[in-house]
């Protein structure tokens, strides 16, 4: 049975609530303990709300942002990502590529004829059939390679786009996903792409469906999610006004991505972002990458950075941060 959220704070709560109370299913596939339920569904009202507000989960939102233009700039390098995730690196088999989990070269450059999928599904959408239910963005390819010795496989099936009065509306379709770790940021990064499609077209967002074959929560987050659960009713991280999608296209990604190339080498500094001729929901984006440069060395993020932040983004980051050492009050930085 589908339900419908406002928000995925509502979506993430529940349904972690759900797994854990009501799973169907205790196994270990591959070896990992996990509690288990087939043929999860929820539809999110909004999908632009794509946060969670509780301050104990403490979302990182940096990468968050990185792994949708990840997707967006039609790579699967491990170079980029793991700049902001370090850990994915366990999960590339020649150390230089995740052609399972890098969704963005089967995106846009999927198999022999280096398709681009968004751009048909525009074309489709904008000159051929609005009313279509064929366009859809595959992502899980039947030549992968699903043996258990293979840790690097696309969860998510494809994404389909459906045009209704002038709304763009996405179902995701995964084969599995982990309730705890992966919904969060994978919800993120669909309606993230749902909104920048939304802008190529030229129309609202509309909602956004979340259809899973297997969620699941693995045995060494149960407690973390149990306490998340417990501690549900105290006050959630404020819900401020939303950083709003500009209406964009691809020239504006690849323009992101080029400057985030230049912040991660050093050589980009908060008066250059400011100088970009990008909207500022961009240039703030960038901003957030600026502060990653000061989290990885362990430095206080530069005052002047954190007060130009969006107050939306500032609170993310200073809960998720401020935990992990000090706010340096003297220096008005956070450690």
């Amino acid at each position: 049975m589908q339900k419908r959220y406002n928000n995925l704070n509502q979506l993430y709560l529940n349904t972690l609530d759900e797994v854990y109370n009501l799973y169907e299913f205790e196994n270990s596939p591959r070896g990992f303990a996990e509690r288990e339920i087939l043929g999860f569904c929820g539809k999110l009202d909004n999908p632009k709300n794509r946060f969670c507000y509780h301050p104990q989960r403490r979302q990182n939102i940096i990468f968050n942002y990185a792994e949708a233009l990840w997707y967006l700039s039609g790579k699967n390098d491990l170079d980029f990502i793991q700049w902001y995730a370090p850990s994915m690196a366990r999960f590339s088999a020649d150390g230089a590529t995740l052609p399972g989990t890098g969704y963005g070269k089967k995106l846009l450059h999927f198999g022999t004829q280096n398709l681009n999928q968004i751009a048909r599904v525009v074309d489709i959408l904008k000159n051929d059939d609005a009313d279509s239910k064929r366009t859809f963005l595959q992502i899980f390819s039947a030549d992968e390679d699903i043996y258990k010795h293979n840790i690097d496989v696309s969860c998510t099936l494809g994404l389909q786009l459906l045009l209704r009065e002038n709304k763009l509306h996405m179902v995701g379709y995964m084969r599995a996903n982990d309730a705890y770790v992966g919904m969060l940021s994978d919800i993120f990064s669909f309606t993230f792409v749902q909104e920048f499609i939304a802008s190529l077209i030229g129309c609202d967002v509309g909602t956004y469906t979340h259809q899973v074959g297997s969620i699941h929560i693995y045995e060494n987050n149960l407690e973390k999610v149990a306490s998340l659960l417990q501690n549900s009713a105290q006050n959630m991280l404020s819900e401020q006004s939303l950083p709003v999608m500009p209406r964009s296209d691809f020239g504006v990604i690849t323009s992101v991505l080029e400057y985030e190339k230049q912040i991660r080498s050093g050589h980009m500094s908060l008066h250059d972002i400011n100088a970009v001729a990008l909207d500022d929901y961009w240039r703030d984006i960038l901003r957030l990458f600026k502060a990653n440069t000061y989290i990885r060395q362990q430095c206080p993020i530069d005052t002047e950075l954190m007060n130009q932040l969006h107050p939306f983004h500032r609170l993310f980051l200073t809960n998720r941060h401020t935990n992990k050492a000090v706010v340096c009050e003297q220096e008005g930085a956070l450690i």
